[in-house]
């Protein structure tokens, strides 16, 4: 054996006992991590991508930084692993924050491996996934950490309908770190272990003199019901990475591309005699579209985004025939599934996302209007409800709206009529489209003649009959050439199959333009 090889030999073993030192990290942080119910980067990076499949980059990079005792203290991969990876065989880009190093605080070199990592993820065209357990910008290097999140922040945007951008909280983030998940396309949250604000209890606590936990403040299900900030929210993390494997299965890598079709030998002819049943033909009568969604889609399967923020509209992930399509649906359980608020930002957020990665739209119609109140109207609902408005007709991909029960107003317009553009708007026999209720549309027009009258009761009852007869009738829109067929129920899913089949190869261009200016 020559002295060369026992060198480049040598050489090797302290190479792998650097980087194996390097990923097991400090053994008391790791029990410390363990103890508060966390995960470490390195084994949460194993849950979420395929065995083995797993290549960090710079995970010997050191900061350089001086002052506060930081030279003394320059511990590898400075408390964050990039890389990428598989899931089911397909690329996908990652970094994890480490908070056994410097609680996962943000330092120079530490954003320069994210910035890295971003940038690779958008030249290659696949997805980026940020596991995210920081202690916000550390404070010891100053501005330099915080020109550090500007870098991130810049790069998010840039790469906003390039590629899918998947931001898992697990551990608290604050400041500048729950700026990036804003940006991204959705949020994941662990209850009691993650929190997302931007300034702390403390200092909300000096500021205001409210007192709250952490949790209180900016946990998991606070943001998922009531801001609306996270997408999604789990109970423990193996579940949360789990799911969000199976979003990215539903995802394309990036916007040149579909996403992955899987058949799983529902039958495209498949009859929906369950649909009979499941919606009440009283248009005042509530019941959940999650169950219409579930009868018309493969396996009965979809993958509902913000399911517990504004319940009224159901956005969902699914599969007609292996070929996903996003599902935006009111839901008369929820408010008699009106569009208020929130509902609209939630409903826009999805379309967009779904215009920007090449996923057909399939629009559920069961809606009274919008919500009236002072509140609605002085919080924004003019501009706010806008949104999907313009979501919907910005929106080029092939689009199906079919109207199921009662479309009224302006939120019949606004759910993606023909008149905004859906490639072909359908109904069933039990549709009721008017500008409003058959009783104030009485009550409006024939309110003269209704007070009038000896009986007045009977006189509107005598109106409102007349005006459904005239007007509301199932056939009146179709007549006109504002829907294009009125089907079947039980036909639903083969309709749907055969329309989106004809429309996947749809082209359509928008005017030449920097970018529109939708309303805020």
């Amino acid at each position: 054996m020559s002295r060369t090889d026992d060198t480049i030999r040598s050489r090797i073993d302290e190479l792998n006992g650097i980087k194996e030192s390097a990923r097991s990290g400090d053994e008391g942080a790791t029990e410390r991590q363990h103890a508060k119910g966390k995960l470490t980067a390195h084994e949460r990076i194993a849950l979420l991508l395929d065995k083995g499949s797993f290549t960090a980059v710079e995970p010997l990079r050191r900061h350089r930084a001086t002052g506060f005792g930081l030279e003394a203290k320059k511990p590898y991969s400075d408390g964050v692993v990039t890389g990428w990876g598989t899931v089911d065989g397909r690329t996908v880009f990652v970094y994890a924050h480490d908070f056994r190093i410097f609680g996962g605080a943000l330092g120079e070199a530490h954003a320069e491996k994210i910035h890295k990592i971003m940038d690779m993820a958008e030249k290659a065209g696949a997805p980026l996934v940020s596991l995210n357990d920081g202690a916000g910008a550390r404070i010891q290097e100053g501005v330099s950490a915080l020109a550090g999140y500007g870098g991130i922040f810049r790069r998010n945007t840039r790469a906003s309908g390039v590629i899918p951008q998947i931001s898992v909280m697990l551990g608290p983030c604050a400041g500048g770190a729950a700026y990036s998940p804003a940006l991204t396309d959705f949020v994941f949250m662990v209850r009691e272990t993650s929190q997302m604000f931007i300034t702390g209890p403390d200092v909300v606590k000096a500021v205001t003199g409210e007192e709250i936990t952490q949790n209180g403040l900016g946990g998991a299900d606070v943001h998922a019901g009531t801001s609306g900030v996270a997408h999604f929210a789990y109970d423990d993390e193996e579940t949360c990475i789990a799911e969000v494997r199976y979003l990215l299965a539903l995802l394309p890598s990036n916007n040149r591309e579909l996403a992955p079709v899987e058949h799983s030998g529902d039958p495209a002819d498949r009859l929906n005699e369950a649909l009979l049943d499941l919606v009440p033909t009283q248009s005042g009568q509530a019941y959940d579209i999650r169950k219409v969604i579930e009868e018309v889609v493969d396996d009965g399967d979809h993958f509902e985004v913000h399911p517990a923020w504004a319940p009224n509209l159901v956005c969902s992930l699914a599969r007609l025939d292996g070929h996903v399509v996003g599902i935006v649906a009111n839901n008369p359980a929820a408010m008699a599934g009106v569009l208020d608020i929130e509902a609209s930002e939630k409903g826009a957020r999805f379309v967009q996302f779904c215009d920007a990665f090449n996923i057909p739209l399939v629009t559920l119609v069961d809606v009274p209007g919008f919500l009236p109140g002072v509140d609605q109207e002085h919080n924004g609902i003019i501009r706010r409800g806008a949104k999907l408005l313009y979501a919907y007709c910005n929106a080029t991909v092939p689009r199906i709206s079919l109207v199921l029960r009662k479309a009224y107003g302006g939120a019949y317009i606004v759910m993606d009529s023909r008149s905004i553009g859906a490639d072909l708007a359908l109904a069933w026999p039990t549709n009721e489209i008017a500008v409003m209720g058959a009783e104030g549309a009485a009550n409006v027009v024939f309110r003269r003649e209704i007070a009038a009258a000896d009986d007045p009761d009977a006189a509107r009852a005598q109106r409102i009959a007349e005006y459904k007869d005239q007007l509301m009738h199932p056939y009146y829109a179709a007549e006109r050439g504002l829907i294009d067929d009125v089907i079947d129920p039980r036909d639903t899913r083969s309709v749907l199959i055969r329309s989106l089949a004809m429309l996947r190869a749809k082209h359509a261009d928008l005017p030449a333009r920097k970018h529109g200016n939708p309303p805020q």
